[in-house]
């Protein structure tokens, strides 16, 4: 202990600088508490470093680049087309160094304190805090937890050199000849898509029937397709049994319908999940509670069993999603100052940037009909879409998922270019209790792709105009 280490006085403390944490941080700061922020990392966590933005860029360079080489239907063909693949990196970088500056100018700006180091709980109303060359310990009225998660490491699969995971993935010299992914969710499917995109030889092993588990199978189809023409190899049900570094590459041993297979590969790419950071910060002993699956217990106002330290983000139930640890961070801020905010995770959307991209908010339809809701659901095609057919983008669809007794809209799934956007409006659409019909009756500008949420609407009211009923 460092001598003389007498207590600082804090108001609000925010341990993680993520799109949770330092969004709860300005949040705070808006609403008149004092706020000081510490990380051991990076300001922008995980996503702006190396996750959400960093691996944004690389798919939108990877489609530049296959765009470039296969537009000889549009009658454009271009000639010795070529990646420099570490100014592709230099341009990643940048990137993130822009944002990351930008973070750090927002918390000064709204005069948040920032602190590096680790965070460790003493008890309810104390942390000490340490980088590599002191401690000190800090006293604080009330604390939000948003340190996030990281990739889970298999036994048999120690990350190394040749062994990577996302960030690994993020961060390569050279575009691989050859690349196996283990698992094929979200994380992994969007890697492999991008670098089968820049010419990569993907093999995507997936545990589950399914690849992009969790989504609906119409929709992962859709992508699967896709990737199937792309040439990358798929296999599901499939268990992951070891790998054996070489000097230039790695042995992947893995199992289908009980039959062992071997690939040789540049690289393999372990994307099984993600696991909560809270078991360095010492919570047990202050008695906050977590749940089986390890991730802190909450209620409604993000507050933990001790009633003035509140957890948002990947260390709460829900899915990991950066958006989910921002609209968490700003309620657990607002519950601080006094105020009625709740969490409500219906409208909250999530994204895959697949080729085409993916996007799902509110309930799926089985999902709707488990809860005792009847719904019909709705679909309308990109390829009847003018806009989608002139960005030779027509693979997919939007599916309308609404109450079957006044038209309520509830859920909303989309596979096609731009999902990724065309998600908002049906997201707010169940957060402001719209129907089908106001959908509908909404003018759309033509052409776009956003018309093909009012032409979903009117196939649910009944009406549709561009296609046969």
């Amino acid at each position: 202990m460092v001598v003389g280490d007498f207590p600082i006085e804090l108001d609000t403390l925010v341990i993680g600088a993520g799109p949770g944490g330092y969004v709860a941080a300005i949040r705070a700061a808006q609403l008149g508490q004092k706020v000081t922020i510490v990380d051991r990392g990076t300001l922008g966590g995980v996503c702006l470093n190396v996750g959400c933005i960093p691996s944004k860029a690389l798919i939108a360079a990877a489609h530049r680049y296959e765009t470039a080489l296969h537009s000889e239907d549009m009658g454009i063909k271009a000639e010795n087309v070529t990646v420099d693949f570490s100014k592709v990196q230099e341009w990643k970088g940048s990137i993130v160094k822009k944002l990351t500056g930008g973070v750090e100018g927002l918390l000064k700006g709204n005069k948040i304190q920032i602190l590096s180091g680790e965070a460790y709980f003493v008890d309810q109303n104390t942390v000490r805090i340490m980088d590599d060359n002191s401690a000190q310990t800090y006293k604080f009225n009330n604390c939000i937890i948003a340190t996030g998660s990281r990739p889970i490491e298999i036994p048999t699969f120690k990350f190394s050199k040749r062994v990577i995971d996302s960030t690994g993935a993020l961060n390569l010299n050279e575009i691989p000849k050859k690349m196996v992914v283990i698992g094929g969710g979200y994380i992994g499917t969007e890697l492999g898509t991008a670098y089968a995109n820049f010419g990569t030889e993907v093999v995507i092993v997936e545990g589950a029937d399914e690849l992009l588990n969790g989504f609906e199978k119409q929709m992962s189809a859709v992508v699967k397709r896709r990737l199937k023409k792309k040439g990358v190899e798929i296999f599901t049900k499939a268990m992951a049994k070891g790998v054996e570094e070489t000097e230039n590459g790695v042995k992947v041993t893995f199992e289908v319908n009980g039959e062992a297979q071997t690939v040789e590969a540049d690289y393999c790419l372990v994307t099984v999940g993600r696991k909560p950071n809270t078991d360095e910060l010492g919570i047990e002993q202050v008695g906050i509670e977590k749940t089986d699956r390890g991730v802190i217990k909450i209620d409604k106002q993000c507050r933990t069993s001790v009633n003035n330290i509140y957890a948002i983000g990947d260390i709460v139930d829900g899915p990991p999603l950066a958006h989910k640890a921002s609209y968490e961070g700003k309620v657990a801020a607002e519950a601080i100052s006094g105020h009625p905010a709740q969490i409500d995770y219906l409208a909250i959307p999530a994204v895959v940037f697949t080729d085409p991209e993916m996007a799902t908010v509110g309930y799926q339809e089985h999902e709707a009909k488990a809860e005792g809701i009847e719904v019909n659901a709705s679909k309308f095609p990109f390829g009847a879409n003018g806009r989608a057919l002139a960005l030779d983008s027509a693979d997919g669809f939007l599916k309308l998922v609404t109450r079957k007794e006044d038209g309520l809209v509830v859920g909303a799934q989309i596979v096609g270019t731009n999902a990724s956007d065309m998600i908002a409006e049906l997201g707010l659409a169940i957060e402001a209790g719209m129907t089908a019909e106001d959908i509908a009756m909404t003018i759309h500008a033509h052409p776009t792709l956003g018309e093909i949420s009012m032409e979903a609407a009117e196939v649910a009211i009944g009406s549709p105009i561009h296609i046969v009923k």
